[in-house]
Formats: C-alpha cells, sequence, structure tokens
C-alpha cells in the first residue's frame, strides 16, 4: 500500500471517532497520539477492525497481532499527513520530503534533548509580535554550519565619553584591553566573534536571557518549545564557557519554570563538580495581587552560579552589613572595656571546665552572605518606589523600569568574584543594568544586545552614568562619574533582509521581497531558485503569514552578517572606518 493510500485509509477510520475529531469535524492529531501512547482499545479496535489499516499497523507473531505503535506514530505525525499549505508548498519545490524535513539537512539527533548537537540560528529583534516559536529559529545540522560562527566585522563605532561621542580616527590596537564595550547583533555570533581576543579572559559572566514562559519584560519571544530553548540556551552557553578565565565565575539568572532543565544542561557544559551554588533571589513578598492565585504564591527567582574551575575560582567574602537585632542576640557579652563580643566554646580544660573563644564585634565585618537574597529591595526596578527624594533618581527609573533588576543584585555578583579592572559580559543585556553596574565599580564591562529598543535605553543610560547619575548603587559606592564606552555593529548581510521581512504589511510587499530574495546571492543551498515561482497557484495561495515563514526559511542563514576575513571586498556596505575598526579588534591592524 503506499504511503498515500496509508493516510487516506487512517483519516478515514479514526475520522468515525468523535473523540478523535473537534466540534467542526476535522481530525485531532494531539487526541490520537494521546490515544496510541495509553494503547487506548477504542483505537485499538478502529484499526484491527479494518483490513487495511489491520496489514498497515500490526504485525503477526506467532498467531498473535502486536500493535505497531512507532509506525502509527510516525505516520500521525508525517507532514504529509493532515498537512497544511505550507508544506505541501515546500514538498512539491522540493525544499522538503514527505516527512517535512529538509532535504539537505537530514541528520538524525538522538541524545538528551533534540537538536542537541546543532546550531540554532534564532531571533529575538521581533518585538511586535509574539508566536508560538522564535519568529525564525533555523535548526542546522554541524554540516551546514560554514561561515554562521565566523568571526564577524563591526561597523558603526563610536566611542561615548563624558562630553560628547566620537568615531575613533587612528584606533590603537590597545583600545580593547582599556575600554568598555557594547554590541548590538546576535548574541551568538557576537560570541563567537569575541573568542580571537577574549577566550578566558573574562572573569565574570551574569546574563538573565529569557525564561521561556511568554511573558518576557523586554517583549523578547521568549516562548520556546522546551527543546528549542535548551538548544538556544546550550548554543550560547558553550560559547561563554570558553570566555571564562579559569578562575572566572558565571551567574545564570532564572525563574521557576525552567531552573530544573537549566540546571541539569549547565551541568553538562560546566561540569556538575564546577556547581558552586543555587543562589534564591526573594524579590518580592505574597500579598497585592500576587495573593490573588490560588495556589502559593511563588516570590523569589534563581540564580544557577558555576565555575571555569570550581578549585581555582575567584571568590571574594562577602557580609552583609549587621543589623540592630543580630548584634543583639549574637554579641550579647561586653568585656571590661565596653567592647561587645560573641563566644564560643573551643573545649574543656583538664577538671572538665569549657574553655571559650571570644570574637569580637570589630573583629567581624558582618553576617556572612547566604544562598538567600531576600535582603535586596526592587527599589531600583519601581518607580513607584520613590515617592519622595530625588527627582533625578525618579526620572532614571522610569527609564529603565520594566524587568530589570536591582543594581544592588548585580553589584554583590560582581563583588563575589571580581577584582577592580576585571572584566564582566553580559549577553542578554537588556536594559543595561550589568554594564551600568559594573561601570560605577571600576570594572571593565562586555554588554551584546540585539533588540533597537533596548540599545537606545542601554546608551542613553550609560552616558547617564558617565555624567554622575545617582541613582542605583551610585551613592553606596560614592560614584562621581567618568569613564567612556565603545558601541559598535555587527555589520548585516542577509540580516537585512531578514529585517525587511519583518517590516513587510502587505502581500504584494512580501511575494516582491521574496523575489528578490530568490534572485540574489543569498538563497539557501537547500533550495534551487529555479523551482520557486511566486506566481503559481501554491504560492499564491499561502497565507500572508506562511508567506513571511518562507520568505525566512529560503535565506542562507550563514550570510546573516558579513565575515571579518571578507573586509576586503570593495562590494560590501562598509566604510573604510569599519574596515579599520574590525582590523583593530583583531589584532589586524597596517
Amino acid at each position: 500500500m503506499s504511503k498515500e493510500n496509508i493516510f487516506i485509509f487512517t483519516e478515514q477510520i479514526l475520522s468515525k471517532e468523535k473523540g478523535f475529531c473537534s466540534s467542526d469535524g476535522k481530525l485531532l492529531r494531539s487526541a490520537v497520539l494521546e490515544a496510541a501512547e495509553k494503547m487506548n482499545p477504542i483505537l485499538l479496535e478502529l484499526l484491527i477492525n479494518n483490513e487495511k489499516t489491520k496489514m498497515a499497523y500490526f504485525v503477526d507473531i506467532n498467531g498473535t497481532l502486536v500493535f505497531d505503535k512507532v509506525r502509527f506514530c510516525h505516520i500521525l505525525q508525517n507532514k504529509s499527513f493532515l498537512p497544511d499549505s505550507i508544506t505541501m508548498y515546500k514538498n512539491k519545490i522540493g525544499l522538503v520530503d514527505t516527512f517535512g524535513e529538509y532535504l539537505s539537512s537530514k541528520k538524525d539527533v538522538v541524545l538528551v534533548f533534540p537538536h542537541k548537537d546543532c546550531i540554532l540560528e534564532g531571533d529575538q529583534s521581533r518585538e511586535d509580535q509574539k508566536k508560538d516559536e522564535v519568529f525564525y529559529n533555523e535548526i542546522l545540522a554541524p554540516d551546514q554550519v560554514t561561515n554562521l560562527l565566523s568571526p564577524k566585522a563591526f561597523c558603526n563605532a563610536m566611542r561615548y565619553e563624558e562630553k560628547n561621542k566620537y568615531i575613533n580616527k587612528h584606533l590603537e590596537t590597545n583600545l580593547f584591553d582599556t575600554d568598555n564595550l557594547i554590541i548590538k547583533g546576535n548574541n551568538l555570533l557576537a560570541l563567537s566573534s569575541l573568542l580571537k581576543r577574549y577566550v578566558e579572559k573574562i572573569n565574570c559572566i551574569y546574563i538573565d536571557p529569557p525564561f521561556n514562559t511568554g511573558n518576557d519584560s523586554f517583549n523578547y519571544n521568549d516562548n520556546f518549545s522546551r527543546s528549542t530553548w535548551l538548544t538556544f540556551m546550550q548554543n550560547r552557553l558553550v560559547l561563554a564557557r570558553k570566555l571564562l578565565s579559569q578562575d572566572g565565575n558565571i551567574f545564570i539568572h532564572i525563574d521557576i519554570n525552567q531552573s530544573h532543565y537549566l540546571k541539569t544542561l549547565a551541568d553538562e557544559i560546566f561540569g556538575e563538580e564546577n556547581f558552586v551554588e543555587e543562589i534564591i533571589w526573594a524579590y518580592g513578598s505574597p500579598s497585592g495581587g500576587r495573593a490573588a492565585t490560588p495556589k502559593p504564591v511563588n516570590i523569589h527567582d534563581y540564580i544557577l552560579h558555576y565555575a571555569k574551575s570550581y578549585s581555582n575560582r575567584k571568590q571574594n567574602r562577602v557580609y552583609i552589613p549587621y543589623s540592630e537585632k543580630y548584634v543583639n542576640d549574637w554579641f550579647k557579652y561586653t568585656d571590661d572595656d565596653g567592647r561587645k563580643y560573641q563566644r564560643r566554646q573551643r573545649g574543656k580544660d583538664d577538671s572538665g571546665n569549657p574553655i571559650w573563644t571570644k570574637q569580637y564585634l570589630d573583629e567581624s565585618k558582618g553576617i556572612p552572605l547566604s544562598t538567600v537574597w531576600n535582603d535586596i529591595q526592587q527599589v531600583y526596578a519601581d518607580p513607584r518606589a520613590y515617592k519622595e527624594g530625588n527627582k533625578a533618581d525618579v526620572e532614571v527609573i522610569k527609564e529603565f523600569s520594566g524587568g530589570q533588576k536591582p543594581e544592588a543584585l548585580i553589584k554583590r555578583i560582581i563583588e563575589m568574584t571580581t577584582d577592580e579592572q576585571d572584566i564582566v559580559l553580559d549577553f542578554h543585556l537588556g536594559t543595561g543594568t550589568t554594564a551600568a553596574t559594573a561601570h560605577k565599580m571600576n570594572r571593565r564591562y562586555i554588554g551584546i544586545e540585539q533588540i533597537d529598543s533596548q540599545i537606545q535605553i542601554i546608551i542613553k543610560r550609560l552616558q547617564k552614568v558617565i555624567s554622575g547619575e545617582t541613582a542605583g548603587i551610585s551613592k553606596a559606592v560614592n560614584w562621581q562619574g567618568g569613564g567612556s564606552f565603545v558601541y559598535c555593529e555587527l555589520a548585516q548581510q542577509n540580516q537585512s533582509f531578514l529585517d525587511q521581512i519583518q517590516e513587510c504589511k502587505t502581500d504584494k510587499e512580501i511575494t516582491t521581497l521574496t523575489d528578490n530574495i530568490l534572485k540574489s546571492d543569498f538563497v539557501s543551498t537547500k533550495i534551487n531558485p529555479s523551482d520557486v515561482d511566486v506566481n503559481a497557484k501554491e504560492y499564491k495561495e499561502l497565507t500572508f503569514e506562511n508567506k513571511k515563514v518562507f520568505a525566512m526559511e529560503i535565506l542562507d542563514k550563514n550570510m546573516l552578517y558579513i565575515n571579518s576575513s571578507d573586509i576586503d571586498d570593495e562590494t560590501l556596505p562598509l566604510s573604510d572606518k569599519d574596515r579599520a575598526f574590525t582590523k583593530s579588534f583583531y589584532d589586524k591592524v597596517d
């Protein structure tokens, strides 16, 4: 029996059971798959009572018919069974096979989670829509990745300091050994570009990635399927580990929904032996709007702390300032000279009398830090907390509110694991809290962010920091202003096509753009442009959204940005200053 006939007969048989169909009579694939997993008797009876489906899905073993559940589920999951219009069209032009898989990317990956050994070339730049998956997330098998992770060229470099901003006319090679860096672009590609200069030179990494809840505060498109999200994180954490110094530490901020999956992934990448601690950040109290839910109220996030090498890690002792209650509870004794102390028994003498040891209050630096951080309030992130006080504080906080973590939280992480002039990296920079905090603490920093609106917030925020703004930890560290940072962008190649696709508003616009892509040099090797006709009936029948998805899929993701090795190509949209900056970054100054 042909595959097409199996599809037809299976659908006919299953449609007889109302429990497998929607109210409009359409077959519910998920309901049937669930029934198969549970070996549902109704399903088995339907299939075994028809000769054709019995032959297709049952095996005779010594006179006993055994249900081939694997084959049945494989047929149901085949994209040619109950296919959508875009799958049928891609199959027609030879972009995918009958199972909906790209012909040139056929590779079974059967490890801990799907796509684990592949590269997720995903995007976080779409701000106006949220979808079940990131707007494009090409899963590239290793044999497809040629130029994707090659070092990229930079453009639009500017240096910001207190009085003005300027493009460096004469770029010194040691510029990147002394200054701070903000990079706009895809963080996977930016991380791979940092490797040549910064491999094993980053002392501390803090990231607050999309939590994969569909409710991210920065408008990231963060509602991934779990395996896709894990691939997204795995690709970036592998590069992050390479950048960490031998005494380096990484902190990954996550919420309750993905923390356990992330912990397992991080154990594999950094090694279980290099797990330092799980920090609980209590950010609120079970009151107000949170109390409306019938279930227990969650008021904390997790921060997973790993080291590059546990035994070599840098970890400075940090204390919480004494509270009056702590002093009264512990330092109960007063010496003849009026000094408070606490005492502990350290043994007994020959007569059995206790021997006491004293610790004076002025000998201890405070309360040792625990792994539950509930004394850091989110006043830095919530403008409503500023009912009184400096007007400038209120202005700054309003600009940078919306999910940001307080500077005090980042300060604690930085002071635990770095010294002055050490390098801090945040490749999910968001509103720039990590950069602002590191700047005030006299640490060097590298920040990576892709979303345009966030970049504008970051630049404005850091300019205020340089000018001596008083919000955040400024008073705690006696911040007076000063310093500088370098801003640059990954130089786009066919990434510009992706931006144009996102901007398309009409069917005519996306059709014209698709035709232009097909005539360009940026078409994926998975497709023969001559097989695609935007005037064909099958293409015209695609929905507007599917036409946009299709346009995304025919682009070669290895050519999103310009490789640094190609910067001397005069046909590329790079200025002489862009080329000079790129050569300086990669130590290729003429």
